[in-house]
């Protein structure tokens, strides 16, 4: 197959969105499929054997790291000299839609996914009444597809009663080679303590420092168990005021890491906690569960997905406001619970793997070609 990407998020960008796009173009060029990905500029000319062609793109206002790419003649002929088998928009945007425009105006078939719940990062943002008119945007835009996949059951459901038609799981995954229990280490752990003393208590966060993710949830967890010690890892538009909110806390900010560093970093924990009731899926809790660290995430969106609480770790209520403190407490009170916890969290991390759902992508992708042979037919 002959697969055309139009993403408004790639590389140099680090989050869950590119993690999965990088995957999953690595394993359909392994698989023999031919890629090519339409994203904003900075991206490398290519990746793993795909083409990348990058789009002047200017910074969103209120989010600096998320930039628009405005569509040119040039993605249009690099499209047409591709010659593509389909085309699959991920988060349509401005770019995005002009993916969308280029598929129908040359009658490809058209799958989309949704990986960033932007209605709801609205109200963080102070923009909380626009939230039904983007709804309306996203119908209309991912209406045009004849498959929209999403990245948990949460998401399937809410955008099938927001009048999003033709929704499918697209199943998650995780580098389980990467990220294990056996990259734990005390020179890494004594770098997330900073200039902090090691009290058997280090929470984690691993992610976008963005007002979306609520990381200021954690500041009550430090005032309630006064032995924890917390690593901010990751960088973003929020940090500053962060900042100010730890400030006086044992809290390092660790800044971006990646790679071996960034699994040693999940491994070397105690605790993951990622407090934000936004997500689509959440996949720093896979990467922190194949690492063996216990997580606490909330009990929204797609993370009921991942984590069954008291089994594989634990879910807090974010309309509770002690909920996030029991949880963390509950899950550091018992050495042999938490234990209980690594194991279990590593067994389900075990079960997804890249190359599965890669497959299963391929296989959606299949069956949209020979929907659209019959109706050509």
């Amino acid at each position: 197959m002959r697969i055309a990407f139009f993403t408004e998020t790639f590389l140099p960008k680090v989050d869950g969105i590119v993690t999965r796009l990088t995957k999953t173009v690595q394993h359909l060029v392994a698989a023999g499929d031919e890629v090519i990905v339409f994203c904003p500029e900075g991206a490398p000319d290519s990746f793993m054997g795909a083409r990348v062609v990058g789009v002047p793109a200017m910074p969103l206002p209120l989010y600096p790291e998320l930039k628009l790419a405005l569509p040119r003649p040039a993605v249009a002929e690099a499209l047409e000299g591709f010659a593509p088998d389909l085309v699959h928009v991920v988060n349509p945007a401005v770019l995005g839609l002009g993916g969308i425009w280029l598929a129908r105006t040359n009658d490809l078939p058209l799958v989309a996914s949704y990986h960033t719940h932007l209605p709801k990062y609205l109200e963080h943002y102070g923009m909380g009444m626009l939230e039904p008119l983007l709804w309306e945007l996203l119908k209309a835009a991912h209406n045009q597809a004849v498959l929209n996949l999403c990245t948990s059951t949460a998401m399937v459901e809410e955008l099938s009663e927001k009048g999003i038609q033709h929704t499918a799981l697209w199943q998650r995954g995780v580098d389980t080679d990467l990220f294990r229990p056996q990259l734990r280490s005390q020179a890494t752990r004594l770098r997330l303590l900073g200039d902090h003393s090691d009290s058997n208590a280090l929470l984690l966060y691993i992610g976008r420092l963005s007002a979306e993710k609520q990381i200021e949830r954690i500041r009550p967890v430090l005032e309630a168990i006064p032995e924890a010690r917390l690593a901010l890892v990751g960088d973003g538009p929020h940090r500053q005021q962060l900042e100010r909110v730890f400030a006086g806390t044992p809290t390092t900010f660790v800044g971006y890491l990646a790679g071996e560093e960034l699994a040693s970093a999940y491994a070397s924990a105690d605790a993951f906690l990622f407090p934000s009731s936004t997500e689509t899926l959440g996949l720093v809790l896979l990467e922190a569960m194949a690492a063996g660290c216990p997580v606490v995430g909330a009990n929204r969106g797609g993370i009921p997905d991942i984590v069954s609480d008291g089994s594989n770790g634990c879910l807090y209520e974010p309309d509770e406001p002690d909920s996030l403190v029991r949880a963390t407490r509950r899950l550091l009170g018992d050495e042999a619970e938490r234990q209980g916890l690594r194991s279990a969290a590593r067994q389900e991390a075990e079960r997804w793997g890249w190359a599965a759902a890669t497959d299963q992508l391929r296989g959606y992708y299949r069956s949209v070609l020979s929907r659209s042979l019959s109706l050509a037919a």
